[in-house]
């Protein structure tokens, strides 16, 4: 089995809620669930949960917001870019990657009350 298919959405689907919170090893206040360490184990993707957590932190516009969408896109090349938006479709942080391996061409986690969750987990 390859790790796109351990990412794909009906996997991802089977968290409706979560029974652990993780918190994040950088950003104390930062927790996350079971179905958000599932991405970043399955998916060899920690560095994504650092970079929400470290923005919680040093990015003024991001922390502002108290409900963010988070979508990375992966492009063919393996270049992606990861966005936050408010929830309303405005985006307030890019970051642009020059190489990654996640395994899928796209994630999208929410974060909420100092936790980083799946969309299917609220």
């Amino acid at each position: 089995m390859t790790k796109t298919a351990k990412l794909s959405e009906n996997d991802l689907r089977q968290f409706t809620g979560t029974e652990n919170w993780y918190r994040h090893g950088i950003n104390r206040n930062v927790t996350f669930t079971d179905g958000a360490k599932y991405v970043a184990d399955e998916g060899g993707a920690y560095w994504l949960l650092d970079a929400i957590a470290i923005c919680q932190r040093y990015e003024k516009a991001v922390a502002a917001e108290p409900f963010q969408v988070w979508k990375l896109a992966v492009r063919p090349d393996r270049t992606a870019t990861l966005t936050c938006e408010d929830g309303n479709y405005k985006t307030v942080y890019t970051q642009q990657i020059e190489f990654t391996d996640f395994p899928a061409e796209e994630i999208t986690l929410w974060f909420s009350d100092n936790v980083i969750y799946l969309p299917s987990e609220r």
